[in-house]
């Protein structure tokens, strides 16, 4: 059997809570998930609480940001059982202000555009995560017909690279990511090299042996990165990792639990090199 590493729910930007994707993944016949907020502890504490639910087992993970200075391109990184550390909580809490602060700035100006909307609204569907998302702010403007989907027209109108209020959130660099993550015991896997074309930087990362493993397959990769990150994991002996990316509605497109998957094979691997990391701790 297999398992989606690579899921949200309205922890960070997902549209769907915790709770349903242990049932979601059992329906599409997985034996493992993760639930990998974009960073956020309460995905790790929620698996670490639930470690088997409708008989699917839970990896704690999440998805951290960063950005490659070299481009100033941003960055994601998942992690598979990381413990709970000081540095990981510093991290998680400081991109919480950062995002806060950038995106109700976002939705102040929203007011003066849409009189209709209301920042307090969109608060409404952070309650969960603790932090203001663009998709919080585009579900309320699609809920009062001023949006016909969540990343169409009207986002790229106001948070597209042009946009009318698009403020980005600081970003601690790549280097600095990692060594928390390391410094947390977790299995470091780089996410979606195509997303922003990363390539050049997992070439790096791989050949330092800074990664434990490449998110190979995923739904936004090129067959031309994913056939180099097959190369790249056979070459450096990496773990291949599947995730579908999932966020139920705050999609682009229909991409359901399953759509990409990891190997038990694979799984195993990530579940050994915790292990020993853990015991090493």
């Amino acid at each position: 059997m297999a398992g989606d590493l690579h899921t949200h729910t309205t922890f960070s930007d997902g549209a769907e809570p915790v709770a349903r994707l242990p049932e979601l993944a059992a329906q599409a016949g997985l034996s493992t998930i993760a639930v990998s907020d974009h960073d956020s502890v309460k995905s790790i504490q929620y698996a670490q609480q639930n470690p088997v639910v409708n008989g699917v087992s839970l990896i704690p993970a999440a998805e951290f940001s960063a950005c490659d200075p070299a481009n100033g391109r941003r960055v994601h990184i998942l992690a598979y059982w990381p413990q709970i550390c000081p540095e990981l909580e510093a991290h998680c809490q400081r991109m919480k202000e950062r995002r806060n602060a950038v995106h109700i700035q976002s939705a102040r100006e929203i007011e003066q555009i849409y009189p209709q909307f209301k920042t307090e609204m969109a608060l409404e569907y952070a309650k969960d995560s603790g932090i203001l998302y663009k998709s919080s702010i585009m579900q309320v403007l699609q809920k009062l017909d001023l949006a016909d989907t969540i990343y169409g027209a009207t986002y790229q109108k106001l948070f597209g690279k042009q946009g009318l209020v698009v403020h980005e959130p600081q970003y601690d660099t790549v280097d600095t990511v990692l060594e928390m993550l390391r410094k947390s015991r977790a299995v470091i896997v780089f996410a979606h090299p195509s997303v922003y074309q990363s390539m050049d930087l997992v070439r790096q990362l791989a050949s330092q042996g800074k990664i434990d493993g490449i998110e190979v397959d995923h739904p936004r990769n090129t067959p031309q990165d994913k056939a180099e990150c097959n190369m790249l994991c056979q070459q450096y002996g990496l773990i291949h990792t599947g995730g579908t990316d999932f966020h139920g509605s705050n999609a682009k497109r229909p991409l359901p639990i399953g759509t990409c998957t990891t190997t038990e094979e694979q799984i195993k691997q990530i579940r050994k090199l915790a292990q020993q990391r853990s015991n090493n701790s």
